[in-house]
């Protein structure tokens, strides 16, 4: 097994592509992350206060390094979400292998971040097809834990069609989580 941090693999969807993400990415990402209407569905639980709403290049670059530092040193992966049919750059997601002395130790936190306008069952589901795919085994986690809040009903949707759950009970401090067991 290639260990994720050594190597990023790129995953390629019918709908979406995802590849690691880059400074290069920067601009087309800030057209996400400044898009107000998605801000309430990005999961920032446990970020230290970052809500994800970027208004500018250069703040979209901080957060871009951070990912790269965090990916150096093996805290998270964070890919770009690309649209196959434009190669727009729509969001990106984000993977990791939670180690914690709580009931959610070794579980995959997934985390979404798209442009409202591709809030949509049809690009969500491509992104869980691809984690439910290859996630387990790249992360070496048995449950994958994902925030959906109540108004995201397209997420919400997308989630129970690929097998997603209700945590029914909070996730640290935290509601809204589903999970799906591999």
């Amino acid at each position: 097994m290639i260990n994720i941090y050594e190597k990023c693999p790129a995953y390629k969807g019918e709908i979406i592509t995802l590849k690691q993400t880059s400074m290069e990415d920067a601009e087309e990402l800030l057209k996400c992350y400044s898009d107000e209407k998605s801000v309430p569905f990005f999961n920032s639980d446990n970020c230290n206060g970052d809500d994800f709403y970027y208004i500018t290049i250069e703040r979209m670059k901080q957060a871009i390094d951070f990912w790269d530092f965090s990916y150096t040193n093996r805290y998270f992966v964070r890919w770009t979400v690309i649209l196959n049919s434009t190669n727009e750059k729509i969001g990106t997601i984000e993977m990791f292998h939670r180690i914690a002395e709580d009931e959610f130790n070794h579980y995959g936190v997934l985390r979404i971040d798209l442009q409202s306008k591709y809030e949509t069952q049809e690009v969500i589901s491509d992104i869980l097809d691809i984690a439910n795919d290859n996630f387990y085994e790249a992360f070496e986690v048995e449950a994958i834990v994902t925030k959906a809040v109540q108004e995201a009903v397209q997420r919400i949707a997308s989630l129970v069609d690929n097998g997603y759950k209700p945590l029914k009970k909070k996730m640290i401090k935290y509601d809204d989580y589903f999970i799906r067991r591999n």
